[in-house]
C-alpha cells in the first residue's frame, strides 16, 4: 500500500473523542516497550509521527492516526508497566476495555510480541481477550533484527508454545523496524481486513 498521507488526529480517553467519520480502524496493542510506535512510524514511513520514549509506559491514551484518509490506526496504552499505580493501570484497563469492546468502526486488532522473549502472562491474557472479541487478529513479533538467524527461523514455533497461532482468524507476521522486515506483509494484512 503507498503511504500518501499520516496524522495523528486526536488523544482520546472516551468515545465522546473518538473520531466520527466512520473510517475502518485497527487497535495496536502490546506491553510497554515493545514498539508500538516505532511500527507505526515505520508502516507509515514518518519518523516522528508517534512519539517513541525510553521511558516505558508513556502513551495513557487512545492515540488515533488516520492513513490515507482511509483509515485508523489506534494504539492502545501498553500493559505490564509496574511504575503505573494499580488505580492508573485500572482506568486504562476500563477505558481499553470500553473502546475494544463497543467500538464499530474496528476492523482488527494487532497484538505486538517482543521476538526476543518468551510472551509474558500479559501478552497471553491480551491474546485470549482478544480472540473473545472474535476479531481478526494479527500477531506481531517485533525486534527481529535483534535475533540470530537460527532464533529468527524459529520464532513462530516459540511464540505457538504460548499463543495459538493456529486458530482462523489469526495471522503471524515478523517485523523489524530497523530493517523493515514485512512492511508490505502488514499493508497486506490490513487492506484484507478493510
Amino acid at each position: 500500500m503507498k503511504i500518501d498521507s499520516s496524522e495523528f488526529v486526536i488523544s482520546a480517553v472516551s468515545d465522546k473523542q473518538y473520531p466520527e467519520d466512520e473510517l475502518p480502524e485497527f487497535a495496536l496493542a502490546g506491553r510497554s516497550n515493545v514498539g508500538k510506535s516505532s511500527l507505526i512510524n515505520t508502516i507509515v514511513n514518518c519518523r516522528k509521527l508517534a512519539r517513541t520514549s525510553q521511558q516505558p509506559g508513556k502513551t495513557q491514551t487512545l492515540n488515533f492516526y488516520r492513513v490515507n484518509e482511509a483509515l485508523y490506526l489506534v494504539d492502545v496504552p501498553g500493559y505490564g508497566y509496574a511504575k503505573v499505580s494499580k488505580k492508573q493501570r485500572e482506568q486504562f484497563g476500563e477505558m481499553i476495555q470500553d473502546y475494544l469492546e463497543t467500538r464499530g468502526d474496528l476492523n482488527g486488532l494487532i497484538l505486538l510480541v517482543d521476538a526476543r522473549h518468551d510472551p509474558t502472562k500479559d501478552d497471553i491474557n491480551m491474546f485470549n481477550y482478544m480472540t473473545y472479541l472474535d476479531l481478526p487478529i494479527l500477531v506481531v513479533a517485533t525486534k527481529m533484527d535483534k535475533l540470530k538467524k537460527m532464533q529468527a527461523s524459529q520464532i513462530k514455533q516459540k511464540i505457538s508454545k504460548s499463543i495459538d497461532l493456529s486458530k482462523e482468524n489469526v495471522t503471524f507476521l515478523p517485523f523489524s523496524s530497523v530493517t523493515k522486515l514485512n512492511v508490505d506483509k502488514f499493508w497486506d494484512w490490513i487492506q484484507e481486513h478493510i
